[in-house]
């Protein structure tokens, strides 16, 4: 963890787009008691093969402008062109914004191929051979490892090809075992990587979703957690306070091993990641 220790602690919190005014109007409430916490940034998803571009420019374009905060857009290579790449790209340089989160993305259901870009590497090369040092540029880290990757050495060998196209840091995917990362970081020290590693944070709030979403996504529910939140049935609270004990737990456990910051997916919700910031005393 040494590599990690060096690097200044950096605070996130993650938006999806909202689809109707209803969920619009809920997401600055949300945004507005989040940015009272003074995170580093917010970032905002981008959906599978582009579906959510408009509205998550529209969301990101709001938060640089009335939140005080950065914005952080999610930028997807599935189903991109250069061109298109380089369109967006412009349209963020305009409106000031310095930080993008680059994705390979999912391959929605029925895609043939996945564009001009396969890996996110590619991509990450694309936006700095455009547009040089303009952008902050995140990743994604998979510290149980892509549910895609043939085993845990090539998933690193593939995030060392991100870090080397000209990464700057990179955020985990969520996870429930701190070991897990502890290891993770521990190989890319080993590998030459030493760019920030910040672990993504999912509170637990519904056990059915998040067993739907970790199942999808491969961040693996130990099972002391899957048989305690079993346990609680259809008890909102009681899987929320006992998600906010573990969560707490977990995250005081990385900040203590040092780890370089948190970045909360919020599900745009403020009060869960509100609960562990303040049992955290950030």
């Amino acid at each position: 963890m040494k590599s990690q220790q060096k690097h200044p602690r950096v605070y996130s919190f993650e938006f999806f787009p909202p689809k109707t005014d209803e969920g619009a109007a809920k997401l600055r409430t949300t945004r507005e008691q989040l940015a009272r916490l003074k995170p580093r940034f917010f970032s905002v998803t981008f959906g599978a093969g582009g579906s959510t571009r408009e509205r998550t420019f529209e969301t990101v374009c709001e938060i640089q402008r009335d939140s005080g905060i950065e914005a952080a857009p999610h930028l997807s290579c599935v189903g991109s062109t250069r061109d298109s790449i380089r369109d967006i790209l412009q349209l963020y340089r305009e409106q000031n914004i310095r930080h993008i989160v680059a994705l390979r993305g999912d391959i929605p259901s029925g895609m043939g191929q996945p564009g001009e870009f396969r890996y996110a590497n590619e991509l990450v090369q694309c936006i700095r051979s455009e547009t040089g040092d303009h952008f902050h540029i995140e990743v994604a880290a998979y510290p149980e490892f892509h549910p895609q990757a043939d085993n845990a050495d090539t998933d690193l060998d593939n995030f060392k090809r991100k870090v080397e196209a000209g990464a700057d840091s990179a955020i985990t995917q969520y996870f429930f075992n701190p070991y897990a990362y502890y290891h993770f970081v521990e190989q890319c020290d080993k590998r030459g990587i030493n760019i920030p590693i910040v672990p993504g944070i999912m509170p637990i709030t519904n056990y059915t979703q998040l067993a739907r979403f970790s199942d999808m996504c491969g961040a693996e529910i130990p099972r002391w957690i899957r048989k305690r939140l079993e346990t609680f049935g259809d008890d909102r609270a009681s899987i929320r306070a006992f998600g906010e004990d573990v969560i707490s737990e977990m995250c005081q456990a990385l900040l203590d091993a040092g780890a370089p910051g948190l970045h909360f997916y919020t599900m745009n919700q403020a009060g869960p990641t509100s609960a562990i910031w303040n049992r955290l005393g950030l």
